[in-house]
């Protein structure tokens, strides 16, 4: 490119200057000064012969530039080959990473949604719950079903009744069956939500305070309601519990309420929180399992009296199979004793017979008729 400008310029100088040397020759005409044009006209010779020599140069340069521009071209588009190959590679690889990212981030995605899901149900249920709560027969049905859980995973089912009908008329929501004494014991559920939201939410020394005397009022209330309805005498025991469905109004009630946890104990109310009633169920539990024991004695003492005449019998007919078998063993020893003198008669009288075998081998008998009688009439001397 600066080859092809310096052309051009060198172009245009020649062109002005002959052009110059022609605007001297029409102002001074055909007499000027010939010396003056003579040098001009030398001038223009040795730019002439100049361009010619910058022309043949600029062909030259041309043609090499040319050659490099083809060699440049050529290095260019084997670099560019190597860096679109490169670019291509790390473009499958960051293709495949960015893929790969992509799954895990849907995998995070699925699991952000259903958490989001988890959460938008937990969001639903807390406001499920806080309507059932803001209920005052809601909550009071929320009460007596936790009671429910608590009592029958714990106990057994003859020992409890919800809803049982007393002989005052009034339902209580459940009549632990415990043996006198102390009898049945009735299990009232109570909730005072408002007074303790109320405590909760108080925002000065005066709001506090009438919400403290609200709360205080309602337990009382309860403890009460409790003590009138569902302990009678003679037909229950002499105390009887209010179940708090909740923890914190049981803390809060225990923690800043003394004299109203002291007015329960005079009532013979005692107040229950889901985990207090829980060790109380087992203690119960406990009472029970107790008392059918104790009411089993009986019958358990009247088995083992049995037992101790099945074992007495047993006894008696062991001494028996005893005296048999030893009776069974003098038979067999007698038995044996006569088989050892039958076997040592037998075995002497073989003894006789091979010494009589013996005799007549050695000794002829004698010929005589006497002799031989003699002989024949005591052999059966000796085998009797």
């Amino acid at each position: 490119m600066e080859i092809l400008i310096g052309a051009l310029a060198a172009t245009t100088l020649l062109l002005i200057v002959g052009g110059l040397a022609y605007l001297l020759w029409l102002r001074r005409g055909p007499g000027a000064d010939d010396e003056r044009m003579d040098a001009l006209a030398a001038t223009a010779a040795s730019l002439a012969t100049a361009q010619a020599d910058l022309g043949g140069r600029l062909s030259q340069m041309s043609e090499q530039s040319a050659t490099e521009r083809a060699e440049l071209l050529r290095t260019l588009h084997e670099r560019l080959d190597g860096v679109g190959k490169s670019m291509g590679e790390s473009l499958e690889k960051s293709a495949t990473r960015t893929a790969t990212s992509l799954g895990q981030l849907g995998k995070h995605l699925q699991v952000i949604d259903q958490a989001q899901k988890n959460i938008s149900d937990l969001a639903g249920q807390v406001i499920g719950l806080q309507d059932i709560l803001d209920n005052k027969q809601t909550r009071g049905a929320f009460g007596e079903v936790q009671l429910h859980d608590l009592v029958v995973s714990i106990l057994p089912p003859s020992a409890y009744e919800f809803q049982a009908s007393l002989s005052n008329q009034r339902r209580v929501d459940c009549l632990i069956r415990l043996p006198q004494p102390p009898g049945p014991i009735s299990v009232d559920a109570k909730f005072p939500l408002e007074s303790y939201h109320a405590l909760r939410q108080a925002e000065d020394e005066s709001q506090l305070k009438v919400a403290q005397r609200a709360f205080r009022t309602a337990i009382g209330k309860h403890i009460k309601d409790i003590q009138e309805r569902y302990i009678l005498p003679g037909e229950t025991a002499d105390s009887a519990l209010m179940f708090l469905p909740s923890e914190a109004v049981y803390a809060e009630l225990h923690a800043n309420f003394p004299e109203t946890v002291e007015l329960s104990y005079r009532a013979r109310v005692w107040i229950v929180s889901p985990t207090t009633l829980m060790a109380t169920l087992n203690t119960v539990r406990a009472v029970l399992k107790d008392a059918r024991m104790r009411e089993q004695a009986g019958v358990i003492q009247a088995e083992v009296m049995k037992l101790l005449d099945d074992v007495q019998r047993l006894d008696e007919r062991t001494e028996n199979l005893q005296r048999h078998f030893s009776q069974a063993e003098k038979d067999l020893e007698q038995i044996s004793t006569s088989a050892k003198k039958i076997t040592r008669r037998a075995e002497k009288i073989e003894e006789v017979q091979l010494a009589e075998a013996e005799d007549d081998a050695l000794e002829p008998p004698e010929p005589d008729i006497q002799g031989a009688t003699a002989t024949v009439v005591e052999l059966p001397k000796r085998g009797a």
